[in-house]
């Protein structure tokens, strides 16, 4: 049985072929967030770095649509029935 690395490259990569998907938004974020950083270090190879690269898009793309949904919603209920883009509610403060 293969040793895990514990080398900070392989840190945020994922080198299975079924990509564990994250159990909540948060967890797509920190590891979304993991594998920047480490992609920053620039201590990645290309082939980690491109492994990375595209769990990263998987993880962005899986927030964004947490994020939509989590929009319909907070416009779904509210309270007096009207819907406001959140930039008109941000600027009224």
């Amino acid at each position: 049985m293969p040793k895990a690395s514990n080398h900070p490259a392989d840190q945020g990569v994922n080198n299975s072929k079924a990509d564990n998907e994250p159990e909540n938004f948060e967890h797509a974020l920190s590891e979304l967030e993991a594998l920047v950083t480490n992609m920053e270090s620039g201590e990645l190879t290309l082939d980690e770095s491109l492994k990375a690269f595209e769990r990263g898009v998987k993880l962005a793309r899986r927030c964004q649509t947490e994020l939509k949904h989590a929009e319909q919603k907070v416009q779904m209920l509210n309270a007096d029935g009207t819907i406001e883009n959140f930039d008109d509610i941000s600027d009224g403060e």
